[in-house]
């Protein structure tokens, strides 16, 4: 790994909790192997292209990395009726990350109804180059995962293989579709891949309780929480 500099934002409102603040340490790469990014992940680290971050928080410690135990993982009833629905409809592609003006469409799309139905920030619409930077531009070889209904794209999630897992970046999926639950198709495939290649764990982010946009990571079971101050991953009650 080839680390070009390091830096902690000031402590400012978070985005998770409202009522409490937060503070990233971050660290920008200029080479890392998926081997280091294995490591950096299983000391609850995340990134977006070049750029590592984890929460630093002077006083909070509700940021837990989440990992899936794909090889236990169980089925729950609703989880069941989103992979019914969804199989035999949804197409599922998988290659190499590229921007395309349907992906950027999709993803602005995607962010307007976070803005109105969970007050995310509203940042605007995504140029092509923010796009690349966050998503194909990556230190090693990352998978785009495209998912179609009837030839049109309604959902893109970025997947990163490292030597015990996948992890999950980030997906995004046509809000007009909400019923067929695509996030959590998403996440089921994923563990799904996950177990057809050998690999024990999926790595989900972060878990925030009270944080309606990270709970539902919980629902995957088993899973396993990292705790921050030792760095060992304990089983979920």
């Amino acid at each position: 790994m080839i680390s070009l500099f390091t830096f902690q934002s000031p402590p400012s409102q978070c985005g998770y909790l409202p009522d409490r603040e937060w503070s990233l340490r971050y660290q920008i790469v200029g080479e890392l192997s998926p081997n280091e990014y294995g490591e950096l992940l299983r000391r609850g680290w995340r990134r977006f292209g070049f750029q590592l971050f984890r929460p630093e928080c002077a006083t909070c410690r509700e940021c837990q990395s989440l990992r899936v135990n794909a090889n236990d993982f169980a089925l729950s009833r609703s989880q069941k009726r989103v992979r019914a629905k969804n199989a035999g409809e949804i197409e599922l592609r998988i290659g190499e990350p590229e921007v395309t003006a349907e992906k950027l469409e999709l993803y602005d799309k995607f962010h307007a109804a976070q803005v109105e139905r969970k007050n995310w920030p509203d940042h605007g619409p995504k140029d092509a180059a923010d796009y690349a930077e966050s998503f194909v531009e990556n230190p090693f070889p990352v998978e785009e995962w495209c998912y179609y209904l009837g030839g049109r794209l309604v959902g893109v999630g970025y997947v990163d293989a490292v030597p015990d897992g996948l992890s999950a970046i980030y997906f995004f999926h046509d809000p007009d579709e909400r019923e067929r639950s695509l996030g959590t198709f998403n996440v089921l495939s994923v563990i799904a891949a996950a177990r057809d290649r050998g690999l024990p764990f999926v790595y989900l982010g972060f878990f925030v309780e009270g944080c309606g946009s990270l709970e539902y990571k919980a629902k995957f079971r088993p899973n396993e929480r990292l705790d921050t101050e030792s760095e060992e991953w304990n089983a979920a009650d």
